[in-house]
């Protein structure tokens, strides 16, 4: 698969930015020396970091080099890693690690987050933030396209690989396991779009990127076309001429104990 657009990702920066910024202030450390971004994408996450404890060492990872070389020139008193979460060892236990919509593309959660929550310090504390819209339209109807005689061989089943999320009390177990404190909520955001054609535009640097990575240029633009008549039957106009996109997340903070 091509390397992620950061460009086409910060299309829509403020909107990814919110559910950032509310997790970050559900974090109750107030001083922080040390703090990881996991899965820091151009940095707009990163950014809220540097804000937040303006003396602490922040360090951004992310697995995409056009993403990372964005976040430096954005952010150059930050450190940036290019790495894989999964075997991502800190070099010294951190006080905060950070995972604003990365973690939902991993698998092995029941593996994963204790693992990372091994990274922390005592009293470190560890938030994540992940979509859960694998059943929304905008996802099924993806899909759906991709079961097309015109597309079906050419994108196989490997697509739809990203899993579903555990359920809230699965997640609320294996971290209470890991000797953690944990508070955990869902959000369902509604994002006003302007129009069908703003909710692919958003899709494009996210879901959408494993559907159309296996096809030609031509063959993109028409499994997009087919797309873009499925959502229009999905998501009526509101009355303003704009289209409500729901957005369901979870999010987690879990603090060492």
């Amino acid at each position: 698969m091509k390397d992620w657009n950061p460009d086409l990702y910060r299309q829509f920066e403020a909107e990814r930015t919110r559910p950032a910024k509310e997790l970050l202030s559900r974090i109750p450390r107030r001083e922080v020396n040390s703090a990881t971004d996991l899965g820091c994408g151009p940095g707009n996450s990163t950014e809220l970091l540097r804000e937040a404890w303006p003396t602490a060492r922040i360090t951004g990872l992310d697995s995409s080099q056009a993403m990372l070389e964005q976040a430096l020139k954005r952010l150059p008193d930050c450190q940036f890693v290019q790495a894989d979460i999964r075997s991502w060892q800190a070099e010294k236990p951190q006080e905060v690690i950070y995972a604003n919509a990365s973690l939902q593309w991993l698998t092995d959660h029941q593996q994963l987050l204790p693992h990372l929550v091994d990274q922390l310090t005592k009293r470190g504390v560890m938030a994540v933030q992940m979509p859960d819209n694998l059943d929304q339209p905008t996802h099924s109807l993806m899909r759906k396209v991709a079961e097309l005689p015109a597309f079906r061989d050419k994108i196989g089943p490997g697509a739809a690989d990203r899993k579903r999320l555990l359920t809230t009390e699965a997640y609320y177990d294996l971290l209470c396991q890991t000797g953690c404190s944990v508070d955990i909520w869902r959000t369902t955001y509604y994002h006003v779009m302007p129009s069908h054609q703003a909710m692919i535009d958003w899709l494009k640097s996210t879901g959408l990127r494993p559907f159309l990575a296996p096809l030609k240029e031509e063959e993109q633009q028409a499994f997009l076309a087919y797309y873009l008549q499925e959502l229009i039957s999905a998501y009526s106009i509101r009355q303003d001429g704009n289209v409500l996109m729901p957005f369901p997340r979870l999010f987690m903070v879990a603090q060492k104990r």
